[in-house]
């Protein structure tokens, strides 16, 4: 096999597929990615752990067809700091792969293409959501997906589509995350699918910079994920989401909202003090302020008061404050994307069928805390966000 191909091209097409490449696999192949000839002017570039694999359709200029399998991280590297503006591969008989870019001249060791996984075919991706959708729906639930590996059935996302809403739903057993949108309801099909925690992160990587649909669909064993050339397959999560239903407080009769960057900050510094054993945080909410505090026996204490939008009785609240951080810094990530580099407001893209248009964002300032005492779980949301249904339920520590 024989190809050239714009340096550009390869470094951003490599970018997406080695996320996926094993670093240090038992099974050796798969630290190598697949690359194929499609016809006389393009490639197709596969990397796989074998739970989830990312496939890209890109232009080259082929000289010989055929296939090569070659070692993705060193690939990748060299992309990156190629000088030539045009990349040439060849594939010698022993496998090995000849990269010649500019000036300089490198050989890859390869492996056949029979020791490389079958990848499974796409079946079907009827169903279709906007980009930037997908990826605020990602980026504002993954962070509560549970780390540890044994809990199999958290370590992933519940995502629901049917009824003309999508839905996403994410725990680790001490605090879910959870966003709704209204979709457009002329789609025929529905989903209700676990999505591993890694194929989400991927997800967003593969059409961060997109302004398509992402389109989607499911088999059996598998879920596809499409848009502009990149294909992402997943293996489903098997097992029984937990109710989350039963766990959304239905009760919370209190409520109090701060300014998103004051509590934020609050929390950053009070925390600063807290026992690193619970990571414990008290917010004593009263009359038009609430007041954070933590200690640690051995190490001091530290306490600031924020203004707050409440009025009721004196009441205090208990979380671990990296919980409560987490929340803080995704909505605040929402704000600083939606300023300029000036500080002025900044812009949305927004797509309507084949168009797309910008609209002036209006980026949220305030977080409201809703409650019903302190043994319940309290409810946190953006405060008069409209574009989404998201709300981030904890659970109370005992203080």
């Amino acid at each position: 096999m024989e190809f050239f191909i714009k340096q550009s091209t390869l470094r951003e097409t490599l970018g997406y597929v080695q996320g996926v490449v094993e670093r240090k696999s038992t099974i050796p192949v798969l630290s190598n990615i697949l690359i194929e000839s499609l016809g006389e002017n393009s490639i197709r570039i596969v990397g796989t752990d074998l739970d989830v694999t990312i496939r890209c359709d890109v232009e080259a200029e082929i000289k010989v067809p055929g296939s090569m399998c070659v070692q993705a991280r060193k690939l990748f590297e060299l992309s990156r700091l190629l000088t030539g503006e045009d990349v040439r591969f060849r594939k010698e008989e022993n496998e090995w792969v000849v990269v010649t870019s500019g000036r300089g001249k490198f050989r890859i060791a390869g492996v056949s293409k029979e020791h490389f996984p079958e990848i499974p075919i796409l079946k079907s991706a009827p169903l279709k959501l906007p980009s930037d959708v997908f990826n605020h729906f990602i980026q504002h639930t993954a962070f509560a997906i549970t780390n540890e590996q044994s809990r199999f059935t958290l370590s992933g996302a519940k995502f629901i589509f049917a009824d003309g809403k999508a839905k996403m739903v994410t725990t680790d057993g001490h605090r879910l995350a959870y966003i709704e949108r209204s979709v457009e309801t002329k789609q025929d099909g529905t989903m209700d699918a676990l999505i591993p925690k890694k194929a989400l992160l991927e997800l967003v990587k593969i059409s961060r910079d997109s302004v398509s649909d992402i389109s989607f669909g499911e088999d059996q064993n598998n879920i596809y994920f499409e848009i502009e050339g990149r294909l992402l397959i997943t293996r489903k999560l098997s097992g029984t989401f937990p109710n989350y239903e039963m766990v959304m407080p239905k009760e919370n009769d209190r409520s109090a909202e701060f300014d998103l960057e004051d509590i934020r900050g609050a929390v950053r510094r009070v925390a600063i003090m807290a026992d690193e054993r619970n990571r414990s945080i008290r917010l004593t909410v009263r009359e038009g302020e609430v007041e954070l505090s933590a200690q640690s026996t051995e190490e001091g204490e530290g306490n600031e008061v924020v203004t707050a939008d409440y009025s009721g009785e004196e009441i205090q609240l208990g979380f671990n404050w990296q919980y409560l951080q987490d929340f803080l810094n995704t909505v605040s990530a929402d704000q600083t994307a939606a300023l300029g580099d000036d500080g002025s407001v900044g812009h949305e893209k927004v797509t309507e069928g084949d168009k797309v248009r910008v609209k002036e964002s209006t980026s949220p300032t305030k977080i409201r805390f809703e409650f019903k005492d302190s043994n319940a779980q309290t409810e946190m949301k953006i405060a008069g966000d409209t574009s989404y249904n998201y709300r981030y339920i904890l659970m109370p520590l005992r203080i």
